[in-house]
């Protein structure tokens, strides 16, 4: 391998020569050989988001030549424009996750791109840390790329697609919310329910996750951006943070302020342990919804077999004509891999020593994931799964006919003792509720049918 000769602090080292990045990105490269994951694409592209506000910061505020601040502006752009690829190259940033736990590494790496590039559009040497990362500090700026990167993620991607889900679910209720099933408590027959009520359970569910997703997102708007090396500003400009969050908003089309208090952003990593916990809520409600799915799926013979999924692929290399539900299983491992981020974010934000938490890296690859996970999963969920599923009335009107269960309308009527021997004996001899309690009551069928009617019991309470 070709390489150039480059120096830092630290003093000389070979660096690859096509290489955009300089001796502390190398530096990196050869101390953390550890997982072979880099950082996520979106946390590089906050990385060079934060650069070119602060570049353009820096020439409002007369601390850089606007010919410098251009320089790095364009050098940022063009590496947002890379990476906005379908399938972007992290060459030019190889760093491992698992590093200095500040992200210095990593936050070096963007500056010695950026300086590179805009060295060679100048014809002069542009300094990575005086010019691309002046008024900053990796103590800050990570925290800040971690905030910017996961508001972004989850507002351009998993917001909408949380949103498909739920009017998926609500213009499926509008086609089969009338049929009616037997409802299940302890996977044993219960009241009976329509699949209206199903389904707006679980559009209830997913809203709650959305609300909760959006109070996050406004404390991910608050950046450590100014705090620089322990929260007290040093060698940043007074007016550095605002002015730097107000061009910020404006190229990213998302409205960021300073944090009320750079100790505790720079400090703590709280706000990503709470957006990781609102995560993990929806992961909880998405397997909740995917096992129902399962469930109802299951057959289709010697199962539930009240719907059928779409069959999307063959079940088995040994069963011929075998179909599984392949989407809820994803999605429902999706789930659990969300769970198991929370967990490692949980205990990566009591890393909080002092003035700085130091597992800031690992804390930005699983939040991303997490949100990236589940923005998929509710779109495969929607579109491979809820959308075209059919239901099996007859496997959901024969079972529902000879629930003894329906037998609790009569309660108020005739008392819980009477009612729980009737639904024994029609449970004994597998005959309807209706015929048994039409020997055992005073009833007459016309009344017993309006009495029973699974429909009319689906009706109490807040029914869809």
């Amino acid at each position: 391998m070709q390489t150039r000769t480059e120096q830092d602090s630290m003093g000389k080292l070979n660096v690859p020569i096509d290489a955009l990045y300089q001796a502390q990105t190398q530096r990196a490269v050869q101390n953390f050989r550890i997982s072979g994951q880099t950082l996520p694409v979106d946390f590089i592209q906050a990385l060079l988001q934060i650069k070119k506000a602060a570049a353009e910061t820096n020439l409002q505020l007369g601390l850089v030549d606007a010919d410098i601040s251009t320089a790095i502006c364009q050098a940022a752009d063009q590496q947002l424009s890379e990476l906005a690829k379908p399938q972007p190259s992290l060459r030019h940033y190889p760093i491992d996750v698992f590093q200095t736990g500040s992200g210095t590494s990593t936050n070096m790496n963007v500056n010695e791109v950026l300086a590179t590039l805009a060295s060679k559009a100048l014809g002069k040497n542009i300094s990575p840390n005086d010019h691309v990362n002046l008024g900053q500090s990796s103590n800050d700026t990570i925290p800040s790329a971690i905030h910017i990167s996961a508001a972004l993620a989850v507002q351009q991607q998993l917001l909408p697609s949380l949103q498909q889900l739920q009017q998926q679910l609500v213009e499926k209720a509008q086609q089969i919310g009338h049929l009616v099933k037997t409802g299940r408590t302890h996977l044993m027959d219960a009241m009976p329910v329509n699949f209206s009520q199903i389904l707006g359970g679980w559009q209830a569910q997913l809203h709650q996750a959305e609300q909760q997703l959006k109070q996050q997102l406004t404390l991910l708007q608050a950046l450590a951006q100014g705090g620089t090396a322990v929260g007290t500003g040093i060698n940043a400009d007074p007016a550095f943070a605002a002015t730097f969050c107000k061009q910020l908003s404006h190229n990213t089309g998302l409205a960021f302020s300073p944090a009320a208090n750079f100790f505790a952003a720079i400090g703590s990593q709280d706000t990503a342990v709470s957006v990781s916990g609102a995560l993990k809520t929806l992961a909880v409600c998405l397997m909740k919804m995917s096992n129902d799915l399962r469930w109802m799926n299951s057959g289709p013979l010697a199962g539930l077999g009240e719907i059928s999924l779409p069959a999307l692929q063959p079940g088995s290399s040994i069963m011929p004509g075998k179909v599984n539900p392949v989407i809820p299983e994803a999605v429902a491992m999706v789930c659990a891999q969300v769970i198991g981020n929370d967990c490692c974010i949980t205990v990566a934000g009591q890393s909080g020593n002092f003035e700085l938490n130091v597992m800031l890296p690992l804390i930005a690859q699983n939040l991303l994931h997490s949100i990236r996970l589940l923005a998929n999963g509710c779109t495969a969920l929607s579109e491979q799964a809820i959308k075209d599923f059919t239901v099996q009335e007859d496997n959901i009107s024969k079972p529902l006919a000879l629930n003894p269960i329906l037998v609790t309308a009569l309660n108020p009527l005739i008392g819980y003792a009477k009612a729980a021997e009737i639904a024994k004996q029609a449970y004994q001899q597998q005959r309807p509720v209706l015929d048994v309690a039409l020997e055992h009551t005073s009833y007459s069928r016309k009344e017993l049918m309006s009495l029973l009617d699974p429909a009319k019991l689906c009706q109490g309470g807040n029914s869809a």
